[in-house]
């Protein structure tokens, strides 16, 4: 009676930390993707300053500058939407791929690079983009950790009955930006 009530225990214990082990992951990969949230607000807060400093220097490069607005735009609607991780990180890709324009315009006015205000600006996006780089990582490991979890042995079968689901990483949408760098001189 006494090596069935220790078998029970360690049982009951084993069957905690496993659902204890699945909850600690699942919120882990929620407080990620929130870290990623708070990044791609304060670059969505960044943009328009840093548009509307361009402006001044090229006013016949609106194409370039309003196309970074759409984005921009884009961007924010599928994350308000609450739209999944395949359609935000396309998104995100758009909007990266959008911001290189408004870099090579800099290139072309001398007077834009120069500004104060702009390469402030410029600072504090890079070091965004920074920050959104590693909350992406964080979240990755994050989800790889939880994913592993819920489909090895036996945790697999405990998070079938608790209905934990696997998630999706975040990862590169575009194939464009996959390709290696190719530099020239």
């Amino acid at each position: 009676m006494m090596i069935f009530l220790i078998v029970l225990v360690v049982v009951v214990f084993v069957l905690v930390a496993m659902y204890n082990g699945l909850v600690t992951l699942k919120n882990r990969a929620a407080e990620a993707w929130a870290d990623i949230d708070v990044q791609l607000k304060r670059r969505y807060d960044l943009i328009p300053n840093l548009v509307e400093t361009a402006k001044g220097y090229a006013a016949h490069e609106s194409g370039t500058l309003e196309k970074v607005i759409a984005a921009r735009n884009q961007a924010m609607q599928v994350s308000a939407s609450g739209a999944g991780i395949e359609e935000r990180a396309k998104a995100e890709a758009a909007l990266s791929n959008s911001m290189k324009g408004i870099f090579a315009l800099a290139e072309s006015y001398p007077d834009l690079k120069a500004n104060v205000n702009f390469l402030k600006l410029q600072d504090e996006l890079s070091d965004t983009e920074n920050k959104i780089q590693a909350a992406r990582r964080f979240y990755n490991g994050t989800v790889r950790d939880l994913n592993t979890k819920i489909e090895t042995f036996p945790t697999n079968i405990f998070a079938g009955m608790f209905h934990f689901e696997k998630r999706a990483f975040f990862e590169i949408a575009d194939e464009k930006e996959r390709a290696n760098v190719q530099v020239k001189f």
